[in-house]
């Protein structure tokens, strides 16, 4: 019967093009505009790092005080230096690592070569195993080169495809600045999207991979300036010059750990409250400061990673498919009553209302597959054009693979069906006697 049903509704729809045109139009485009934004929304709400990230934690230490929030400002999302290297020194996780952009100057080898700008990160060894970064060749440095300052440094695969053609270029020599840097490893080509390490940073947090990263420690001795965000609310008066900065409650560093277990999380906010009460005791503040320890997920939200304009889109996109299905109810409404004295004839000759329902629900869910099939295309058209709307970091992070594929075709065909259900319901009631008599 269903394969029977099928044919009816085949031939229903070939009796009445311009009204199947209309509701296959009304359900593509509808479901496209949905797709094409939930293609952006998911890219940029991704979790990076899904199998690490449910133990990474980023500690915040309130150096602003209270006067900060009757301001309106929110918990500081960086540390100070000071505060940075009292946890390294505690090293109370099971990795941890101080972070900070840099940006420095290639001189390459090749003398005919101008020299060009990178970007980069200072950090810590322990940055590398802790977010599992992989590697094409070598490893990153290890704690007694963080200790010793030492001159190396890890090079991404795209910086090692300029200088030296994708080689294994580890134990070779590139030049930052006016200083020369054993190349210790070269990444595999990794640029977790988005950027969640150094979130808070960067005004960009979908933008390409950093070209190195070298040990914070020789970053400091440098006196490299930080080239992301930073802040000294509240640091009016400090000393001049490198020394004043570091030591001053500017905020510029991010900081990440690693806590397998929820004992070690515990301990870990037991130990930032001590520190916290230790600086108080200290005379460094007059006030307690709020500290706290941030998950993974709740980070991103508290920097608001996911643009707020994703949000605004995607449900702008879901309320015009809601629109579009309201009209599809009216074209099918109109539709199926067109066809009471056929209905009529039916119900006479013995049909139950079942059997009514099930035929016009067939031919909505071939109206559904035909609506799928149209919004896959505009899908794809969307999504090639999402740079129109989105910034073309976050656009280019949209893309068209099976899942969304097969979500296409499903949110199609169930809105279709779920949309047929009232005139289904409406033509099922058809009266066959009144239907009879009247004709």
């Amino acid at each position: 019967m269903l394969a029977y049903y099928l044919r009816l509704g085949f031939r229903s729809l070939r009796r009445n093009p311009v009204l199947t045109v209309l509701m296959v139009l009304a359900i593509g485009v509808g479901v496209a505009s949905s797709m094409t934004t939930y293609a952006v929304f998911r890219a940029v709400s991704a979790n990076p790092i899904p199998e690490r990230s449910s133990q990474l934690f980023v500690p915040a230490i309130d150096v602003w005080g209270p006067k900060a929030r009757a301001n309106g400002r929110q918990l500081p999302d960086m540390l100070t230096y000071t505060d940075a290297m009292a946890l390294m020194r505690a090293h109370k996780a099971q990795h941890q690592a101080a972070i900070y952009p840099v940006s420095y100057t290639v001189i390459p080898q090749d003398v005919s070569r101008e020299p060009f700008a990178v970007k980069g990160d200072a950090t810590y060894g322990e940055f590398f195993p802790m977010f599992d970064a992989p590697f094409a060749y070598g490893n990153g440095w290890d704690a007694s080169q963080d200790d010793a300052h030492a001159a190396v440094v890890v090079i991404s695969s795209h910086l090692n495809q300029q200088l030296f053609a994708g080689a294994n270029s580890v134990g070779r020599t590139i030049r930052l600045d006016d200083h020369d840097y054993r190349i210790v490893g070269v990444l595999a080509d990794w640029n977790p999207q988005p950027r969640f390490y150094d979130v808070n940073v960067y005004s960009n947090t979908f933008s390409g991979a950093p070209d190195f990263f070298l040990p914070f420690t020789r970053a400091i001795d440098l006196q490299s300036e930080t080239n992301g965000n930073d802040s000294c609310y509240g640091s009016e008066g400090r000393k001049p010059g490198w020394q004043g900065w570091v030591q001053s409650d500017c905020i510029w560093i991010s900081f990440w750990v690693q806590l397998p277990d929820a004992a070690a999380v515990q301990a870990y906010t037991t130990f930032l409250q001590g520190y916290a009460a230790e600086q108080k005791r200290a005379g460094r503040f007059d006030w307690l400061p709020e500290v706290k320890l941030f998950g993974f997920r709740p980070w991103m939200d508290f920097e608001q990673v996911v643009p707020p304009e994703t949000r605004i889109s995607l449900l702008l996109s879901l309320g015009f498919l809601f629109v579009c299905l309201v009209n599809t109810v009216g074209l099918l409404l109109a539709k199926f009553l067109r066809r009471a004295g056929e209905i009529g004839v039916r119900r006479a000759l013995g049909a139950s209302r079942r059997e009514i329902i099930l035929q016009f629900l067939a031919e909505a869910t071939m109206v559904g597959i035909t609506g799928g099939v149209a919004g896959l295309l505009f899908t794809g058209a969307g999504v090639l054009g999402v740079g129109m709307v989105f910034e073309p970091d976050v656009a280019k992070l949209a893309h068209i693979d099976a899942s969304l594929v097969a979500l296409t075709m499903a949110v199609a065909l169930v809105a279709t069906v779920g949309a047929a259900f009232y005139p289904t319901w409406r033509a099922a009631r058809v009266q066959p006697a009144w239907q009879l008599k009247s004709n």
